[in-house]
């Protein structure tokens, strides 16, 4: 479908589609380097092109030749140089959402760490309160918190809900094997039913529910039961031999 012409140039509909995605390509590239070094080195690189299109522009033979040289090996030496940041790219686009509804992983590595976490808290008789995100984002609780944007870890969630600690009361948000912040502030459950029965733990933990598709999950601080809340309803006493069964059902819903 063409768009338009100007002159001998015809610029077609998916010309436009092309276009477009270069520049979300570029972009989304760009704002994963923002803040790393990689940046810093773009900037390096940027120099180098125009330092070559000039060489090539005014003929100047030397450069030309050097930078000739250099291209056969150039995308060698960069996927060297920022392997680091490929890595980094790679491993967010299989964690997106747009490749998990055509890949279903059995175990993500994330419900054996939070399972992990949850049993050990549970012996310890450590309150915690967390909650994982799944296609509705938790943006607006997340930053009511500390932004920690850290590998998960069972180690990582027993360490910041351990008692005195700075960070071990409010809410920590797990999106997909990231431990997105802790500290975080949870709306309180509208539920009638639920206001006198529970603390503020297991409110929180519904309330949460009742206005994302989160999972939720609470450690009681008293008796160290367990318990997941899902989309308002909250699921008592989890026996801790069921606990990863039950939270993997859960997420697969």
């Amino acid at each position: 479908m063409e768009l338009f012409q100007i002159d001998f140039i015809t610029f077609r509909l998916i010309d436009l589609i092309d276009i477009l995605i270069v520049s979300f390509i570029i972009y989304q590239l760009l704002a994963l380097m923002k803040g790393t070094r990689a940046a810093q080195m773009v900037t390096g690189l940027v120099l180098i092109f125009i330092v070559a299109f000039i060489s090539f522009w005014f003929q100047l033979e030397g450069l030309s030749w050097l930078f000739s040289n250099l291209a056969t090996v150039g995308f060698i030496v960069l996927a060297i140089v920022f392997q680091p940041e490929l890595r980094a790219v790679l491993a967010r686009m299989g964690h997106s959402r747009i490749f998990q509804y055509f890949i279903r992983v059995e175990e993500r590595k994330s419900v054996a760490e939070i399972a992990r976490a949850v049993l050990r808290l549970s012996e310890l008789r450590y309150g915690g309160l967390m909650v994982i995100e799944r296609a509705v984002g938790l943006k607006n609780y997340i930053e009511t918190g500390k932004t920690l944007n850290a590998q998960l870890s069972a180690e990582m969630i027993t360490t910041l809900f351990t008692p005195y600690t700075p960070l071990h009361d409010g809410a920590t948000v797990v999106s997909g094997e990231i431990v997105a912040a802790a500290a975080c502030t949870l709306p309180l459950s509208q539920n009638p039913r639920y206001r006198k029965l529970y603390g503020m733990r297991h409110k929180a933990a519904i309330g949460v529910t009742e206005v994302s598709d989160a999972v939720a999950v609470v450690v009681s601080e008293e008796t160290g039961g367990i318990s997941i809340a899902f989309k308002g309803y909250l699921e008592k006493n989890i026996d801790r031999a069921e606990f990863k069964q039950r939270l993997a059902e859960y997420l697969s819903k």
